[in-house]
Parts: structure tokens; sequence; C-alpha cells
């Protein structure tokens, strides 16, 4: 695919990809050992781009941005520039660990609280008994040169990012020139749900765009940052072609 179709929302520029297509995309980059980095955002992230120039340039330097939230796929269809589908960012990054799987291929694991990427990758060593481990790290550091050290020494085809936005679009912007991976792909709480210590939405909410939801549901403390959604309509609203 020679062409890269990108739709802007409220000035995010997405990738205009199904599922398969961006999961083609991610493997051709990651063959390519550039340290390349994929972004998934969601309202709440469009948002912080919009408030924040640092987030929105790490955003923008992402090699493939595809819609994590279903949010956006019904903003881009009020804009009349509608995405192709909604591409769940933890169902993206399990579909490059099945591939992975099946090349012998390895992940680095990065992010959320201590002991969190170990019980995820004992999880994964289940599933996916082909994948190899090239390591793993808390998200509690501050000083980035052991951790770049310590992924450089693997030199991984996958690092998954697990910081929470914009922490991690930030972190994955700054330290792509000094990374030795194939690919990188900021995923917010998936550790949490590999590990899991986090359950997603069954798949009828899943399917039914309703996932936001079920979460709000689970976790009501959570309502501070779903009202960013209806901020956002009301932007995109504002922002819609007469």
């Amino acid at each position: 695919m020679s062409e890269r179709a990108r739709i802007d929302v409220l000035g995010v520029a997405f990738d205009n990809l199904s599922m398969d297509e961006a999961v083609e995309r991610a493997l051709t980059l990651m063959r390519k050992r550039r340290a390349a980095y994929v972004v998934t955002p969601n309202p709440e992230i469009v948002l912080a781009c919009r408030e924040d120039p640092e987030a929105a340039a790490a955003v923008a330097g992402a090699a493939l941005t595809i819609p994590d939230g279903i949010g956006v796929i019904y903003g881009a269809k009020l804009l009349k520039t509608p995405l192709k589908e909604r591409v769940p960012g933890i169902d993206f990054s399990t579909r490059l660990l099945e591939a992975l799987d099946g090349s012998g291929g390895s992940v680095f694991l990065l992010g959320s609280k201590p002991g969190v990427a170990e019980r995820a990758w004992e999880k994964l060593r289940e599933r996916f008994p082909g994948l190899r481990l090239a390591g793993v790290h808390d998200g509690y550091f501050s000083d980035d040169g052991p951790v770049l050290e310590q992924i450089n020494a693997a030199a991984p085809e996958l690092l998954l990012v697990c910081l929470g936005a914009p922490k991690q679009e930030k972190w994955m912007h700054a330290n792509a020139p000094r990374l030795q991976v194939g690919l990188m792909v900021g995923n917010g709480g998936a550790l949490d749900v590999l590990a899991g210590d986090a359950a997603r939405a069954p798949l009828g909410w899943q399917k039914a765009g309703l996932e936001w939801l079920y979460r709000l549901l689970k976790e009501p403390r959570r309502i501070g940052r779903m009202m960013k959604l209806p901020l956002f309509l009301v932007q995109v609203l504002r922002a819609r072609p007469k």
C-alpha cells in the first residue's frame, strides 16, 4: 500500500485502514527495524493534542495512527470523512503478538506497576508458546538511560510501551532515535488486561461500541475522564462542514 490515506479529526491525522491493513503495515514497519512507532488515539488523546503541542508533535511523528476509540469513529463520520473501522489498540497488539508467535519473534513489555509486566508475560507465554520474551520493565522510572540500555541489549521485534497517554507517545517520540527495536506500540493499559488485572467488556459490548460505558459502570471514578467524550463531540460538531 504505497499511498497513505489519512483522515483529519480535530487536527489528528488517522490512517484510514482496516484492522487487517493496519496489521500488515505494522509488520512491514517492524521488518525495517527503524524503531517506528504506532499511536492509538481515542477522543481524550485527540483533545490532549489540541491543548499540548508536545503531545501533538509526538502523535504526528508516528508512522501509524489508528483510531482506538469509538468516539473517533463517530467524530470522523460527523465530519463527513468516515474511517473504515475502529482498530482497538489491545486487539491490534494481540494480532502482532500472534504474528511474532508464528515467526519466533520477541517482545519487550514496558510499563504499568511493578510485577504487572511479569504477570502479563506468564499469560502470553501460555497463549503464544512460540513468542520470545526480550525483557520487561515497569513504568516507574525517572531515568530513561538504563531502560534504553536494557531494551537495546535485547533488540526486540516489538516493544509495547504502556505508560499511559500522552506520556507514552512523548516517550516514544523522544527515544525512537536511540532505540534498536523493530516497532513500538503505545498501548495504555494493555499490560493490565494481558496480565488479567483488568477485564475488557464482554464481546457484545465491544461490538456495540459500548466498551467505554462498561468500563464506566465497573469504575465510576472514571467519570471525569469519560466527560471528555461529550466535549470531543461538541468540538467535532463545531468543526463540521456546513
